[in-house]
């Protein structure tokens, strides 16, 4: 089965940036894409961005769309997504997922695998 691993989350400033990593591993399992959801206290997850495994085009969420940019390096087998102009709002638990199910890339039911999250705090 695939496996997910985030990483590079923390604390940033207002107006910072930050880059967050997702290491797939297990690729004996076909998936369609590697989305970014987040997760904030009280808050439904809520898709960010994803970037499709066939032709590499990306997807945002209108919220992000012009400060955060996803990519992927093949040979390391990660999917990175970088955030700029942060802002508090963006606090969440960011998770990657694994897209299976065709369908509305921001929808988390059509994604089976998932990582452990990691936290990201944007605070002065």
């Amino acid at each position: 089965q695939l496996q997910l691993v985030e990483s590079g989350g923390g604390l940033v400033q207002p107006g910072g940036s930050l880059t967050l990593s997702c290491a797939v591993s297990g690729l004996t399992e076909d998936y369609l894409a590697i989305g970014w959801f987040r997760q904030a206290p009280g808050k439904e997850r809520e898709g960010v961005s994803c970037i499709f495994r066939r032709d590499g085009k990306p997807y945002y969420a209108a919220s992000v769309k012009g400060r955060f940019t996803i990519s992927r390096d093949n040979a390391k087998n990660t999917v990175n997504l970088q955030m700029s102009s942060l802002n508090p709002e963006d606090t969440a638990v960011y998770y990657c997922g694994a897209l299976t199910v065709y369908g509305n890339w921001y929808e988390s039911f059509r994604y089976k695998y998932w990582g452990q999250g990691t936290q990201v705090t944007v605070s002065s």
